[in-house]
């Protein structure tokens, strides 16, 4: 109203057609959907990031500033690994899968990267790692990708993605608490998106 009384044009809200609430996590045939295309356009670097975001369960800001060191022994991608998170500066630990060392090691050598690079570094000049923002536009390139509405999706998509498919098949909150890092178990509960009657059925199946 204020803009409009003093004869300027209304600002346009930064969100204007997004759709706001929790992101949602891919369900398996998306993943895999998305890793074939990758795959087949031999974008070495987009499917070693795509697998790890996945596996690490990583918010952005942490993900885009990891280096070769933090996953690696030697020459090769660890199966486990430890970061210390930006927000919390709390250490969380992650797995890394075959597929993903896999992956991530052909990147390496790729882009011929020495321990102490990041792992992503950005192809815009000043710039030392691929940014948070650089970032989410590749993943919301991998939803469209696949046919889905990318509006719907974002960079927690990538982190709520396997959290939620290992919630789906243990119903162990305290595990995954754990891999998302989280301080509070009410947390992860808001994260996952899970109902209070779920999480109540749980802790009364569960003998302390």
């Amino acid at each position: 109203m204020e803009a409009i009384a003093n004869g300027s044009a209304p600002r346009t809200p930064w969100n204007k057609g997004k759709l706001a609430g929790q992101k949602p996590p891919l369900k398996l045939r998306e993943i895999w959907a998305i890793r074939i295309r990758l795959q087949l356009a031999s974008k070495t670097r987009d499917l070693a990031m795509f697998n790890l975001a996945i596996d690490s369960k990583l918010r952005a800001c942490d993900l885009t500033k990891l280096r070769v060191s933090d996953i690696c022994l030697g020459s090769q991608v660890a199966s486990r690994a430890t970061v210390i998170q930006q927000k919390t500066q709390r250490p969380v630990q992650f797995e890394i899968t075959e597929q993903t060392r896999a992956s991530t090691e052909a990147w390496i050598r790729a882009a011929g990267l020495s321990k102490d690079n990041y792992l992503f570094p950005s192809r815009i000049h000043g710039s030392a790692h691929i940014s948070t923002r650089q970032y989410s536009r590749l993943v919301h390139r991998w939803i469209r990708a696949i046919g889905l509405n990318d509006s719907a999706y974002g960079t927690h998509t990538m982190r709520r993605t396997k959290a939620s498919l290992i919630y789906r098949r243990t119903k162990n909150l305290r595990a995954i608490q754990l891999l998302l890092g989280h301080s509070k178990l009410e947390s992860t509960v808001r994260y996952l998106g899970i109902e209070v009657d779920d999480a109540l059925e749980m802790a009364e199946q569960t003998d302390v």
